[in-house]
């Protein structure tokens, strides 16, 4: 993790700008096309879920300002950033697990099953205040939706990013996936929501980049 330097960043304006908002969160929403992504996991004998979280994470460890965050007065990148997410527990509540990244999907997928079957055992929903050096992701296969909100505590300088993935649809030949990133404006902007997307879908249409040789 390395300090940013307020007075040489690029940044800085906005910074100055965005943290003093009310809510200077944004939400943007497209849909991926799974096609290839989806029976490739499938062919693999490997969770749709643990995949996608893991192609996620990876996406967006590429894009600086996914992983800087907001520290007191300033600003911090972290040079890794690490999934957590939410998971369905008894009762059709959920719990919140994270997990520790991995460069290569080999060694993220075991280890990410055995957190999830772990949270499904012994559910909770408290973490951490300190650790910052998250993406907050969350799954809602029972809708096609077109955008997605999420709660915020406004008396805190929450700058993690929120990424929520719905239910698949057809669409022709193809499949497809909403996907919603939410965003600090302090720290990014359209354009590196627009690069993560990019890098998203690059990773779908050519699944053997992440998930390795079937």
């Amino acid at each position: 993790m390395r300090h940013i330097d307020l007075m040489s960043w690029p940044r800085r304006e906005h910074f100055k700008v965005f943290t003093g908002w009310g809510y200077p969160h944004f939400s943007v929403c497209a849909n991926v096309d799974i096609t290839a992504f989806y029976p490739a996991t499938k062919q693999r004998g490997v969770s749709f879920t643990v995949a996608l979280v893991y192609l996620l994470a990876r996406a967006a460890n590429t894009i600086p300002e996914f992983r800087y965050r907001i520290r007191g007065e300033g600003a911090v990148e972290h040079e890794v950033v690490r999934p957590g997410m939410t998971v369905l527990t008894e009762g059709d509540l959920f719990g919140f697990c994270t997990f520790e990244y991995a460069a290569d999907f080999a060694s993220f997928a075991p280890k990410a099953a055995a957190r999830i079957a772990y949270m499904q055992e012994h559910p909770t929903i408290e973490n951490d205040p300190d650790e910052d050096d998250l993406l907050y992701m969350s799954a809602l296969p029972w809708v096609s939706f077109t955008s997605v909100m999420h709660p915020l505590d406004l008396d805190n300088m929450d700058s993690i990013p929120r990424l929520t993935w719905g239910k698949y649809f057809s669409e022709g030949d193809t499949q497809k996936m909403p996907l919603s990133v939410q965003g600090h404006h302090a720290l990014m902007d359209g354009i590196h929501v627009g690069w993560f997307f990019e890098r998203v879908q690059d990773y779908l249409d050519y699944p053997e980049t992440v998930l390795g040789e079937a």
